[in-house]
């Protein structure tokens, strides 16, 4: 084996760990996830103890995954896709890093709640919490087949996690006034809907960057939103 070939196996083995580290970074912070909703709509115990455990393993996948790649772009002069890849997987780190951090904050909060004698129906938040974990599942698995149209996809459905966003925002306000008993639950709910609501918009970036890294081109900046146009975070 020559030098020369050597040298091309080693950098594609580099970037081949670098999409791993990412793989691994989506199963757990999609662990995660499954497991604050979960703790939230089923009253889990368990389930709120375990995502804010697994924090340390994203952080270290995350540390990893970074050094890996400003080493590969200092010492391998990437171009093209590779260089693309590189770039949005720097980016597509931090955004799983975030939402194992919101993830871990609902089942923090999972922990305050009271739901026994509530007398509010969990069904908004439990297809909010549906919808956010199919879209981060798809951006994964976008992300791992490095496929284009589900990344359009993802980016699509963005806009139906704002709207149920809004939809519990105004039942919880009314709850709210209607009985000043509920209150606090309220408060914590509207926590937990916020915090899905910003793990969809995490989601959605990633969609944006996997698009970028197959296509070389970027989505439109202003993308469809709860039925209005908005930035993309």
């Amino acid at each position: 084996m020559t030098e020369s070939t050597h040298t091309v196996k080693s950098y594609e083995q580099e970037l081949d760990h670098l999409r791993s580290l990412m793989t691994q970074m989506g199963g757990l912070v999609e662990r995660q996830t499954a497991q604050a909703v979960k703790a939230v709509v089923d009253g889990d115990e368990e389930a709120a103890v375990e995502a804010p455990e697994l924090d340390p393993e994203v952080d270290e996948l995350e540390r990893e995954a970074e050094a890996l790649a400003i080493r590969i772009l200092a010492l391998r002069s990437p171009m093209a896709i590779d260089l693309r890849t590189i770039v949005a997987g720097l980016k597509i780190t931090g955004d799983l890093e975030r939402i194992g951090d919101y993830a871990s904050s609902i089942s923090r909060r999972a922990l305050r709640l009271d739901l026994d004698s509530s007398v509010m129906p969990l069904a908004g938040l439990k297809n909010m919490g549906r919808l956010v974990q199919d879209n981060l599942r798809r951006a994964i698995d976008a992300l791992t087949t490095r496929d284009r149209d589900g990344a359009v996809a993802v980016w699509q459905s963005d806009t139906a996690v704002d709207e149920l966003y809004t939809a519990m925002f105004r039942e919880l306000v009314t709850y709210m006034m209607e009985d000043p008993r509920n209150i606090s639950t309220c408060i914590h709910l509207l926590f937990v809907a916020k915090n899905l609501e910003r793990i969809g918009d995490h989601t959605t970036n990633i969609a944006e960057r996997v698009y970028y890294a197959v296509t070389g081109e970027m989505l439109p900046a202003v993308r469809p939103r709860g039925g209005r146009a908005s930035a993309s975070a």
